[in-house]
C-alpha cells in the first residue's frame, strides 16, 4: 500500500468540480485506456519466465555431432540428452552452482558478450579419468578440494571440441566463431553480464558408461537479440533437421550395393529353322573378332569398352575406353 499513489481531500474535491464542471468527460477519459493485448516479447530482458523459440534446435544439431566426437576422445559410448532449458537473473543461476565448479567461458563472434558452460563436479572427474586411461567410474570427492592445473587444461580439450560442434550447430542459422575465454571454479568471479540481466540455460545430460552428470550451457538475453528474428523464424533449420551422418552412410551403402556386371562378346542373327538344328559342338559365328573392344553393361546398361583376356587362370576383360552415347572414350 505503501508504494501506491493516494490522492488527499483537496485533490478529491478538486477532481469533482472539474467533472461536475465539465472540463472532465470521465467517458472519454476510460476510453483512453488501452484495453487491447499486450504485446510479450520472449526475447525482451523483461520477460523474466521467457524462452528463446526454435534454440532447442540448435542444441538438437550440437548433441548430433558432439555424441560422436566425445565417444571418440574418450573412447567410451557416450549418450546426451536434453533435460531442458529455463530462464534466470544471471545472479540466480549463479546461486545454484556449487563451489569450486568447472566452468568455461566463451565468446560467440560477431555476436556481443560471454557466455559460459557449467559442468558438474562428477562428471568432470569421469571424463578426466577416462583422458588418463582409467575407467572413467571413478567417484573421487570433490568436497573441499579444487581442480587442480593438469584438470582443468584437460577439460579445455573437451570444451574446445564441445565449441567445434557448437560452431557446426549454429551455422545453418548464423556464422558464428566461438572461442574460448578462460577456465574458472568459483562462479562469484564469473561477471559475463550484470545480475539482474537475463540469461536462458539448456541442461544436457551425459552418460559416460555407468557415470552421468548435466552440463549447463547458459547465454545471455542480450548475445541472441540481434538474430532474434531469425530465431523466431527458424527458416533456417530446414538444414539442422538433417542428420548430418545420413550422406556419409548413404554413400557408403552404395559403395556396397552388388551389381551384375555383363560382357556382349558379339552378335548374330540365325533363323528359326537354324536355331531347331543346332546339335551340341556347332559353332555360331558372331559379328566381332576377339581382338575388337566388347560392350561391358552395369545392370543391362552399356559403360564401357573392354578387351577379353586370360587373368590367373579366369576369363577376364580389361576396360579400355568408356562408353558415351556419342561413341567411346
Amino acid at each position: 500500500m505503501a508504494s501506491e499513489k493516494i490522492l488527499s481531500k483537496a485533490e478529491i474535491e478538486a477532481l469533482l468540480n472539474a467533472v461536475f464542471d465539465g472540463r472532465i468527460e470521465p467517458e472519454k477519459e476510460l476510453a483512453k485506456t488501452d484495453t487491447g493485448a499486450v504485446a510479450y516479447d520472449l526475447l525482451n530482458a523483461d520477460a523474466h519466465k521467457g524462452l528463446v523459440p526454435n534454440l532447442d534446435i540448435v542444441y538438437d544439431s550440437f548433441i548430433r555431432y558432439n555424441r560422436v566426437n566425445i565417444s571418440n576422445r574418450l573412447r567410451k559410448s557416450v549418450e546426451i540428452k536434453k533435460v531442458g532449458a529455463r530462464s534466470y537473473k544471471f545472479d540466480d543461476f549463479l546461486q545454484t552452482l556449487t563451489t569450486p565448479a568447472c566452468l568455461a567461458i566463451f565468446k560467440m563472434d560477431p555476436l556481443k558478450g560471454a557466455s559460459l558452460i557449467s559442468f558438474d563436479n562428477n562428471l568432470v572427474m569421469a571424463i578426466i579419468d577416462s583422458l588418463l586411461g582409467g575407467t572413467g567410474t571413478s567417484k573421487i570427492s570433490m568436497a573441499n578440494r579444487v581442480f587442480t592445473t593438469i584438470e582443468l587444461k584437460l577439460m579445455e580439450k573437451i570444451v574446445k571440441d564441445m565449441l567445434q560442434d557448437m560452431e557446426k550447430a549454429w551455422a545453418p542459422l548464423y556464422a558464428t566463431k566461438m572461442t574460448m575465454l578462460r577456465m574458472e571454479m568459483n562462479p562469484r568471479l564469473v561477471n559475463i553480464v550484470p545480475p539482474e540481466y537475463q540469461i536462458v540455460t539448456m541442461t544436457l545430460k551425459i552418460q559416460i558408461e555407468e557415470i552421468s552428470g548435466n552440463i549447463v550451457f547458459a547465454i545471455p538475453y542480450m548475445t541472441i537479440d540481434p538474430i532474434r528474428d531469425k530465431l523466431k523464424s527458424g527458416t533456417q533449420f530446414d538444414l539442422m533437421a538433417i542428420d548430418p551422418q545420413w550422406a556419409s552412410r548413404l554413400s557408403a551403402g552404395l559403395l556396397e550395393a552388388p551389381l551384375q556386371l555383363s560382357v556382349e562378346m558379339g552378335n548374330s542373327g540365325i533363323t528359326l529353322r537354324e536355331l531347331l538344328e543346332l546339335l551340341p559342338g556347332d559353332t555360331i559365328m558372331l559379328d566381332k573378332t576377339c581382338s575388337s573392344d566388347l560392350t561391358i553393361k552395369v545392370e543391362g546398361t552399356p559403360k564401357f569398352f573392354g578387351v577379353p583376356g586370360i587373368k590367373h587362370g579366369n576369363k577376364a576383360i580389361q576396360i579400355s575406353k568408356i562408353f558415351t552415347k556419342g561413341g567411346p572414350q
